[in-house]
């Protein structure tokens, strides 16, 4: 019967619209459709996850929720703002893309989710947003919809950069893991501690070991739970942007582990990339 099946079923929901081209507020458009289904979607952060949507006045007008679960029977999005009953907003499957997703109007920058999933073998499990900016402090664990106001002050570095040749150029790394490295700082207190101390040993550039969410302190990031949120431990996304911003300004690019996953199968197999920003 397809996707519009679920509009004649006993419990269904009617003010949800069963596919992105009927859902004005969606991210998801035909392209990202394509290239998600190609495996070739290179910015799946602007695409799913948690989204705020306001009007041309810069009202709000609610937050968009989107999710790729392939072999979900169900998926429903649960938070403050239905008091974590998953039978309140049950998300809608856009074909046979294997994206879930729902709009949610009137809710926006603070609110906690994340989303029940019932599984091909029938049991229900809540899921943190792979694709979230923000989480609650470990060890809490719900996603937090976020929208950044950061400015950032870096564009005479980004200048600079374009003009860098590191064949010619002497290169130092310093690595650091901040949860480590004096305890108790916070992004901004390391954008002060960090980068005199940086600097004044005379180091070239800083590589981070994990910052993006994990649960497990001790696994010094390894456990990765949101791919685009910088651990709440240390402060807000905006205040890790002024840690990144105060290494530009001072000349110091950072590079960041970036792990795509982290899993258990015959030893410990982890898969992750080193990137410069």
């Amino acid at each position: 019967m397809g996707i519009f099946s679920r509009f004649i079923k006993k419990n269904s929901t009617p003010h949800i619209q069963p596919a992105t081209f009927l859902n004005p507020h969606s991210t998801l458009g035909e392209l990202d459709l394509y290239l998600i289904t190609e495996g070739r979607h290179e910015q799946l952060w602007k695409a799913l996850g948690a989204h705020v949507r306001r009007d041309d006045s810069n009202e709000l007008l609610g937050t968009a929720f989107s999710v790729w679960a392939p072999n979900a029977q169900a998926v429903s999005l649960i938070g403050d703002h239905n008091f974590w009953d998953k039978n309140t907003h049950k998300m809608v499957r856009i074909g046979s893309s294997g994206i879930w997703e729902i709009f949610i109007p009137d809710i926006g920058v603070g609110t906690r989710y994340k989303f029940a999933v019932c599984g091909i073998d029938g049991r229900w499990v809540d899921h943190a947003d792979p694709m979230s900016r923000a989480t609650e402090i470990p060890p809490l664990t719900a996603s937090i919809v976020e929208e950044s106001n950061y400015v950032w002050s870096d564009s005479e570095w980004l200048n600079t950069r374009r003009e860098f040749e590191p064949w010619r150029s002497p290169v130092s790394v310093y690595e650091v893991h901040l949860g480590s490295w004096k305890l108790g700082l916070s992004y901004r207190e390391l954008a002060i501690e960090l980068v005199d101390y940086v600097r004044a040993q005379g180091f070239t550039h800083v590589e981070f070991l994990p910052v993006t969410e994990h649960p497990y302190g001790p696994s010094w990031g390894y456990q990765v739970t949101s791919f685009f949120a910088p651990t709440s431990r240390f402060g807000s996304p905006d205040d890790f942007k002024f840690l990144v911003d105060a290494l530009h300004a001072a000349g110091i690019p950072p590079c960041f582990i970036w792990t795509t996953h982290a899993k258990k199968a015959n030893g410990c197999q982890i898969s992750m990339v080193a990137v410069r920003i």
